[in-house]
């Protein structure tokens, strides 16, 4: 039987890389990316790491480093740095199928279904190529696990050629690299749960892998016992799949500013039922059920929630007609003089629109159905071919304040035509 061998492909401080794609006269400066409306920074450079902004920083509180310092600063340009990853996955699922989106920057692939000559050199071409055809750097890890994977990778990105190849070092080694792994990196167990296996007298991930399933299993239940086994290179958590179907589709925002108008909060619900449902059209699914939460700001007193769930008549992924059911039920709770501080939409429930059938008292009109479907695939093309928001509802318009501030936001490079980048040859 062949050796599980597995790949982890990890793209280096991912938001401000995909920044730097088209801006590479900040190589080299000191660039944070910030939240939505701008309150705290959620990515990095290593130059921004070094004058000692962590991770979350106020902005406030920063603002005078920021200045002195002379670090750059970006709105979250979400839109981009999804098109980015996509390319990335596109690029990686070319060379196998065998991936596992794990997140927006990172991607598990499976190495033993590839023939594989030399592995450390195999990684670096692959790197090469990222950055050659993408212009994002990457770190990427090797092992028989995907933790010790995930591992491998935390300690490439300190190595020149950005490559930890752990499946064919020594034993004495590998375990170096676990000891040089504190417990609360460890994937899977965290700042959270790192004081009670201190408390243990587990202090690295080298600790972690001599002990006892039993113990493992009381510290952190059934996961500690997998986790024990990945750590001493036996696959438990297997790869999932590249295309697996969708549980859920959830969209939410923070808004530009606490509302209390009841016009703001329906533009919100229809622009991120719009959002969510286009989601569920490009993956070919269909929502049985969907679900508004929307809350106050729980840092201020009186905080509360809407939380409301909706079963819609049949199968759809219809915008405008979910959208209406939504803001219908948020009117049963609404309370006048409460301001709103965000918004959550979720769809869920979900089956493969390939799938769709009649009830059995012939209620849901499937001939309805295929004619909603062909229209809002019609507004799916059009927003694609000439840019997202080209069609849009009209509900969406009756306001645009809840929107996140982004002042500092670059332009969407990839995927507005009017914010397309300018070459000038001269």
């Amino acid at each position: 039987m062949k050796k599980t061998a597995f790949g982890l492909v990890d793209c280096n401080n991912f938001f401000v890389s995909c920044e730097r794609v088209f801006r590479p006269d900040l190589e080299g400066k000191p660039v944070v990316v910030l939240s939505s409306n701008d309150g705290c920074v959620i990515a990095r450079s290593n130059e921004a790491k070094l004058l000692g902004i962590p991770m979350g920083a106020p902005v406030f509180k920063y603002r005078q480093l920021f200045e002195s310092s002379g670090v750059v600063q970006f709105s979250a340009n979400f839109e981009l740095y999804g098109d980015i990853s996509q390319r990335i996955t596109r690029l990686l699922t070319s060379i196998t199928p065998h991936t596992e989106v794990y997140s927006v920057d990172e991607s598990f692939i499976d190495l033993s279904k590839l023939d594989i000559v030399d592995h450390q050199a195999w990684a670096e071409n692959i790197r090469q190529r990222i950055m050659k055809d993408i212009g994002v750097p990457v770190s990427i890890g090797l092992a028989t696990t995907k933790t010790l994977a995930k591992l491998a990778t935390s300690h490439a990105k300190h190595t020149p050629s950005g490559v930890l190849d752990l499946l064919n070092i020594s034993q004495a080694k590998r375990e170096s690299y676990l000891l040089e792994t504190k417990v609360e990196d460890v994937w899977g167990i965290g700042w959270r749960s790192a004081p009670k296996l201190k408390a243990e007298g587990l202090y690295t991930a080298l600790d972690i892998t001599n002990l006892r399933p039993l113990l493992a299993r009381q510290l952190m239940g059934v996961h500690g016992r997998r986790l024990v086994a990945e750590l001493n290179g036996i696959c438990s958590n297997p790869l999932e799949i590249y295309g697996k179907a969708r549980q859920s589709i959830m969209r939410g925002r923070t808004f530009g500013h606490d509302t209390d108008q009841l016009a703001v909060i329906e533009a919100s619900v229809a622009s991120l039922t719009a959002r969510a449902c286009a989601s569920l059209r490009q993956d070919g699914l269909l929502a049985q059920s969907a679900a508004i939460f929307l809350s106050t700001n729980r840092h201020k007193p009186g905080y509360q929630q809407i939380n409301q769930v909706v079963e819609l008549p049949g199968p759809s992924a219809d915008s405008g007609d979910i959208a209406n059911k939504l803001i219908a039920s948020v009117l049963k709770s609404f309370k006048t003089g409460k301001s709103y501080h965000r918004a959550n939409i979720a769809l869920y429930d979900l089956i493969d629109e390939r799938y769709l059938q009649s009830d059995l008292f012939g209620e849901f009109n499937l001939a309805s159905s295929a004619i909603t479907q062909s229209r809002l695939q019609a507004v799916d093309s059009l927003n694609k071919r000439y840019g997202k928001g080209t069609l849009y509802f009209a509900a969406e318009d009756l306001s645009r304040t809840w929107e996140p501030k982004h002042d500092l936001r670059s332009p969407r490079y990839t995927s507005n035509w009017q914010e397309l980048p300018i070459a000038i040859i001269k």
